[in-house]
C-alpha cells in the first residue's frame, strides 16, 4: 500500500462518540473515510475505529486510520472481517486501510470496543 495523503478539500465531521476529528474524501472510485489516533492512547484508537468501521458497508468505502503504531488488540478482533493493507510512514506512523470483505465484515463484533487480546 502507498501512503495516502489527505486532500485538501476533505470534510471534517464529527461521528457520535468521536474523540478525534474525522474526514472525508474521494479518491478514483472510492470513498475514504480518515482518522487520526496517533497522539492518543487506549481505549481512544479502538473506539475510533469501531465508530469508523461501522461506516464500511460496500467495497467503495474505505477506512484510513492513523495510529502511532499497528494495533495488534484492533486486528486481533476485526482481522478476519476486512481486508486491511498497511503502509509505514516516514515518521514513524503507521497508515492501515481497511476495506469491506462480503460476508465477512456484516460479522464483525462493533458494539464492543474492548480488545480480546
Amino acid at each position: 500500500m502507498n501512503i495516502i495523503i489527505r486532500p485538501n478539500n476533505a470534510e471534517e465531521f464529527h461521528p457520535e462518540g468521536a474523540t478525534v476529528p474525522f474526514y472525508r474524501y474521494t479518491m478514483g472510485e472510492d470513498q475514504i473515510i480518515e482518522f487520526d489516533t496517533s497522539k492518543c492512547g487506549p481505549p481512544e484508537p479502538m473506539v475510533n475505529a469501531m465508530i469508523g468501521l461501522k461506516m464500511i458497508n460496500d467495497a467503495h468505502t474505505k477506512l484510513l486510520m492513523i495510529n502511532h503504531k499497528k494495533p495488534m488488540g484492533l486486528l486481533d478482533k476485526v482481522g478476519e472481517n476486512y481486508s486491511i493493507e498497511d503502509a509505514a510512514m516516514e515518521d514513524g506512523r503507521v497508515q492501515l486501510l481497511f476495506s469491506y470483505k462480503p460476508g465477512e465484515s456484516e460479522e464483525a463484533k462493533l458494539s464492543d470496543p474492548s480488545c480480546e487480546g
